[in-house]
């Protein structure tokens, strides 16, 4: 992998058992703690999130001159955790 100054990690393109995941709009209000995230050089942006003792992903897109941002479901930690892991993987989007 060549060296480009990124200091997290960039998303391979989808695998073809790509799992798709479900997303919804934010949930305003809530406390929110970023644990994990890709690099912001590329769109869209991926955080790994956890709120009220439970983690989700969210997404950030840039369109219209404008950032529409969505969110997983939330799971238990270590679903959320595995499912973080696919999508570096290639594994979901």
């Amino acid at each position: 992998m060549p060296v480009t100054g990124c200091l997290s990690p960039h998303l391979p393109l989808p695998q073809s058992q790509c799992e798709r995941l479900d997303w919804h709009p934010p949930r305003l209000g809530e406390r929110v703690r970023v644990i994990a995230w890709t690099c912001k050089c590329r769109v869209p942006l991926y955080e790994l999130c956890e709120a009220g003792g439970q983690a989700f992903i969210r997404r950030a897109v840039h369109k219209g001159g404008r950032w529409k941002v969505q969110e997983t479901s939330r799971w238990r930690s270590a679903e959320a955790h595995a499912m973080w892991t696919a999508l570096l993987s290639g594994l979901a989007r």
